[in-house]
This record gives structure tokens, sequence and C-alpha cells, in this order.
């Protein structure tokens, strides 16, 4: 059954044209921002494809060689940018930026920000946030009070 492989906290917002493969699951943390053509891939047989041939679809999934497949996991406050695309099998950190276009076919830790492809972590959006963090207010507000301590 296919029921509960995608779980979408509260507050999450994903603009038109995203895919999002829960076949081997999907947990998205609350506050979570998916931009447009969006991509999130839970598993890929562009490999099993080509060493099946015309057996694969006689091939149980589970014996398929060269199918990758692996839950997404993206934290809570994480923004992802239009166009991204995020492969099977990886962890998305809380607080994190994922640039517009962004590969990520890796796990991102915690508050980063990542680009390119094959995505890299480039920065971090501690320092990113701190030059707001003295408007009156906003510091009590931050969604991770340890992160800015």
């Amino acid at each position: 059954s296919d029921d509960n492989r995608i779980s979408i906290g509260d507050n999450c917002w994903i603009w038109h044209h995203s895919i999002l493969d829960g076949s081997n699951g999907i947990r998205i943390g609350k506050g979570v921002q998916i931009g447009a053509w969006v991509g999130i891939f839970t598993h890929s047989s562009h490999i099993a494809i080509r060493l099946h041939g015309e057996n694969y679809l006689r091939v149980d999934r589970d014996d398929r060689v060269g199918y990758v497949r692996g839950p997404v996991t993206i934290g809570d406050y994480t923004f992802i940018g239009a166009g991204a695309k995020i492969l099977p099998g990886v962890t998305i950190g809380s607080g994190c930026v994922i640039s517009a276009g962004a590969m990520v076919t890796k796990d991102v830790p915690d508050h980063s920000i990542a680009a390119g492809n094959p995505a890299k972590v480039i920065g971090s959006t501690v320092d990113l946030d701190k030059r707001f963090l003295e408007i009156d207010g906003i510091r009590d507000q931050y969604f991770n009070q340890d992160s800015i301590e």
C-alpha cells in the first residue's frame, strides 16, 4: 500500500508543477517552501532499465540490478528553489536554502546553503540571517534559538 508514504508538515508551500515521488517515502518538515518545477525522487530506474533491457518489467523491483531507491527527508523551515532536483536517499537538514536548479545528490547538513550540479554547500543560513536578527522581535521568533545563541 502507498498510504502514508508522503508526510507534509504544517505551513508548507509547494508551488506549481513540482513532482513528489513518494514511492519510497518523503518526509517534509513544517514551514518548508518548495518552488516551482522541483523534482523530489525516491527511486530511479535509469541504470536498471539498461541492464535488464526488455526484461525490466518482468523483474521484481526488489531484484532489479541498479534500481536506486531511498526515502527523502527535508527538515523544518527549509527552502527548495525552483527547478531543484532531490535524488533518492537524500536528507536535507532544517533551516537550509537549496538554490534554484540545484541537483542534490547527497545529504545537506542543517543551516546550509547548497547550490550547483551536483549541489555543494556554499554557505550558512545562520550567517545569512544574522543581519536580520537585530530587528525588534525577530530574534525571539527565530525557528531554532539554539543556532543563534
